[in-house]
């Protein structure tokens, strides 16, 4: 096994992130997808392989190959829509994958990033013991993905994480995260129809990276299933002000519509999370997660430049 060796399972938006942050601190880190990432992992010190995560013989392989110590699984499909018209196949990807890796991790510490949407919406929040009650498909494929993870690997942990944004181009060619999407129009001075009865708990993805991090590292034993949300409680549409508000756009672009109008309709009314243990972790004590209005401070910036 390989001292301070990581393997990223899924090269997308949260993939990188993480990969980024734990080449910054000098691991050397491997990204494993079917698609080549569009952001080159070579510019911040990673390193990319061609995997078919669905196939346990290639997954087999490459394990061997690197002998990782840690193993991140970030895998797809992540298109909720998507899944929602193909549940079987959802199901049946994210459960190949996990299998794969949780059945040859050897002893390889391995942490899956999951989802808010394993809960049905109907709570305002969502600690580690809610009880579990999928709100759509992609929510059901998580679930299983969870549960084939925690039954074997041992030591596992899974990281539920509530919405994901941060900087994205607007040519990124994919379903950009909410922040960036909004970003790119308001700044085009185009309206954003966001909903008004969709609540979440947004996670700068820089912050995602940091508690994985710590995750990765944590000496002790942690407790199986930990929840990372922000510290804002808030709609969409009340973010999408915030939004505007930080780039300099006019607020009256921002168009509160419902839920069942608009691309969200899949979503669970409350895709909250909070935690009751991240805070009491030696591991994750310290980590800070910021609040919308400071995200969006922080990213105004990177957006208005590629204008």
């Amino acid at each position: 096994m390989t001292a301070d060796s990581t393997l990223v399972v899924g090269s997308g938006f949260v993939g990188t992130g993480i990969a980024q942050r734990l080449a910054a601190a000098g691991e050397t880190v491997t990204l494993a997808s079917r698609r080549r990432p569009a952001h080159s992992p070579a510019t911040y010190g990673a390193r990319w392989r061609a995997l078919d995560a669905t196939d346990p013989v290639a997954c087999g392989r490459l394990l061997d190959r690197l002998g990782p110590r840690r193993i991140v699984l970030v895998h797809g499909p992540s298109d909720v829509t998507w899944c929602e018209r193909h549940p079987a196949r959802a199901a049946a990807i994210h459960t190949a994958v996990a299998a794969n890796f949780a059945y040859l991790s050897g002893g390889s510490r391995v942490v899956m990033v999951s989802t808010d949407n394993v809960f049905d919406g109907s709570r305002a929040d969502n600690a580690e013991d809610a009880p579990l009650s999928p709100a759509n498909a992609y929510g059901r494929a998580k679930l299983r993905a969870e549960e084939t993870v925690l039954g074997a690997a041992a030591g596992a942990v899974v990281l539920r994480v509530s919405l994901v944004y941060g900087h994205e181009p607007a040519d990124a060619g994919k379903w950009l995260n909410f922040f960036a999407a909004c970003a790119h129009r308001l700044l085009l001075g185009e309206p954003v129809a966001v909903p008004a009865d969709q609540w979440t708990t947004p996670v700068l993805v820089d912050d995602v990276a940091e508690v994985t991090a710590a995750v990765l590292h944590a000496e002790a034993r942690l407790p199986p299933v930990l929840h990372l949300g922000g510290p804002d409680r808030v709609s969409r549409a009340a973010w999408a002000s915030v939004i505007a508000e930080a780039l300099g756009a006019s607020p009256q672009l921002v168009v509160p519509t419902p839920r069942a109008d608009t691309r969200y309709a899949s979503r669970p009314e409350n895709a909250c999370l909070t935690s009751s243990l991240l805070g009491r972790l030696p591991a994750t004590e310290r980590a800070v997660v910021r609040g919308i209005r400071e995200g969006a401070r922080s990213l105004a910036a990177a957006f208005a430049s590629a204008r």
